[in-house]
């Protein structure tokens, strides 16, 4: 049985994820939560397989939680389950740790085919994504987010959710001064020249 952990702060998805396996006879919901805190702390319970993973929690950006989940519980599996854009969030997650990415609207069949690839050791993202990723490992992407590193898309978004540097250093455990030297690597490689610029393009991106 594949013990499955639902990391979602949406309480429909929390629901609608356990009606889908309530009768499986391999996939077993062991729990759902709602921040990265309740996260961490049922892991350390060591009971769970795999980890379906928002990029939303309203506790500490995705890719962080990605991060410490696979920095303290490396033998736990993730697949990133999130309405967030695949162009986005799959290659830098899959740099993170994660095992596989979904969409929300992803069919339930699709949903369980992912969980048991990712269980026995695959990876799981659409067919067009990992066409990219190959392409991306031998060609310059045109892309402006492939030219930013996975810290520097994390910051991108906590600006664009309106965080002060303050709170970007404390979420992502890093110095105030450093979130600044971000921010002008972020408008020197998206090619703005303020921040009110390069909010607008992280808003449209996402």
């Amino acid at each position: 049985m594949i013990r499955v952990l639902i990391a979602d702060h949406q309480p429909i998805v929390n629901y609608g994820m356990r009606m889908l396996f309530d009768n499986s006879n391999d996939i077993k919901i062991v729990s759902t939560v709602n921040t990265a805190k309740q996260l961490i702390n049922y892991l350390k319970k060591g009971s769970v397989d795999l980890v379906m993973l928002s990029m939303d929690l309203p506790d500490m950006n995705g890719i962080t939680v990605l991060r410490t989940v696979k920095k303290n519980f490396n033998n736990v599996r993730v697949i990133i389950f999130t309405a967030q854009p695949e162009n986005i969030y799959a290659s830098s997650g899959i740099r993170a740790g994660a095992s596989g990415f979904l969409a929300k609207t992803a069919t339930t069949s699709t949903i369980k085919k992912a969980i048991l690839k990712v269980y026995k050791g695959g990876m799981y993202v659409t067919s067009a994504m990992a066409q990219k990723l190959t392409f991306d490992k031998n060609q310059n992407d045109t892309d402006l987010y492939h030219k930013l590193s996975m810290r520097e898309i994390e910051v991108l978004k906590l600006i664009c959710n309106g965080k002060k540097n303050r709170e970007i250093a404390d979420e992502l455990d890093i110095n105030p001064k450093t979130v600044s030297t971000y921010k002008s690597r972020l408008m020197t490689k998206l090619n703005v020249t303020n921040l009110i610029s390069l909010i607008d393009l992280g808003r449209q991106k996402n």
